[in-house]
């Protein structure tokens, strides 16, 4: 998440009274989640405390010499170009918002560049590895969230839909006939993805035996519960996917995300086309599933390394 301005200083009026036009922008009109707003108005905050700091109060200063100044500083703060790039977007983003109002007579951030960030290799499982975790022995707990776990992780894994995808389906979001399950991801945008019969099988068994003993009057339409009948935790789900890989020998320690990573690379293992896995995680570029088939081509090397003698 982006940082606020600094503690302890306050925005220009003028500044201030602009940022929150911004807000309820991303929030009425764009529909972003509060997490996403929250890390576009802390950006903006940033660039225009610099900007006050400076002595201006009006969003005619933000020209390109003045923003190039605020990312030069933010990079001397030993951030990681990821979040540099981050930054770079959000406020490129807000100067062409301010220019299209008439906020700003001309937009000075369209010409900001991005650092490039360096794209590193998730770790994957490998496919006995995916299987050892699914059919690892159940943690400690009740039989009803045995079942739940159980359902969770086959779901993560047959679809590679994010954690909080997962602990925002409801009930009716699953069609059983169909096996599919819809989701709604980033941007709040809907998708539908399908899952196999071990998934559609430990879905089943919960709904049939589990999630009745744990449902409350105030459970909702929630599919996953967690043990007070509330909306499951995405903090129990990445404990959950913790504590069974340390008991699959030799995995590497992922997260729910790491599942999502797994998916995407087993399904262009066996054959996938990268569009429709684009598809099924709902990512908004090529470039970012792109990623998945350099994962593969990795293992793929590593592989003829240690069979091939004259590798």
């Amino acid at each position: 998440m982006a940082d606020p301005a600094p503690a302890g200083t306050e925005l220009p009026e003028s500044y201030a009274r602009v940022l929150a036009d911004y807000e309820r922008h991303l929030r009425l009109e764009r529909d972003l989640t509060d997490h996403t707003v929250r890390a576009y108005v802390g950006d903006v905050s940033g660039v225009l405390d610099h900007a006050a700091r400076l002595g201006h109060d009006d969003l005619d200063a933000l020209d390109l010499r003045l923003l190039r100044s605020w990312l030069a500083k933010q990079q001397t703060l030993g951030l990681a170009r990821t979040t540099l790039a981050r930054r770079a977007t959000a406020v490129r983003v807000f100067t062409r918002w301010a220019a299209r109002t008439g906020r700003a007579r001309a937009d000075g951030g369209a010409l900001l560049g991005s650092p490039r960030a360096h794209r590193t290799l998730p770790p994957v499982l490998r496919r006995d590895e995916a299987r050892a975790l699914l059919a690892a022995p159940e943690p400690d707990g009740s039989p009803a969230e045995r079942l739940r776990d159980a359902a969770a992780l086959e779901l993560l894994y047959a679809t590679g839909i994010r954690v909080g995808e997962l602990c925002g389906l409801d009930v009716d979001d699953l069609d059983h006939d169909r096996r599919v399950v819809r989701v709604l991801g980033k941007g709040r945008k809907e998708r539908v993805v399908p899952y196999g019969a071990p998934a559609a099988a430990a879905v089943a068994a919960w709904l049939e035996e589990g999630r009745p003993s744990l449902a409350r009057e105030g459970s909702g339409p929630a599919l996953f519960l967690g043990s007070r009948g509330g909306r499951w935790d995405q903090r129990r789900v990445r404990e959950l996917v913790h504590r069974r890989l340390a008991a699959v020998d030799g995995a590497p320690d992922l997260g729910p995300h790491g599942l999502r990573h797994t998916a995407a690379t087993h399904l262009l293992e066996g054959g996938a086309d990268l569009r429709v896995v684009q598809e099924l995680l709902g990512h908004s570029s090529l470039a970012t599933t792109q990623l998945y088939t350099h994962v593969s081509t990795d293992r793929l090397r590593q592989a003829y390394r240690q069979a091939h003698p004259r590798a």
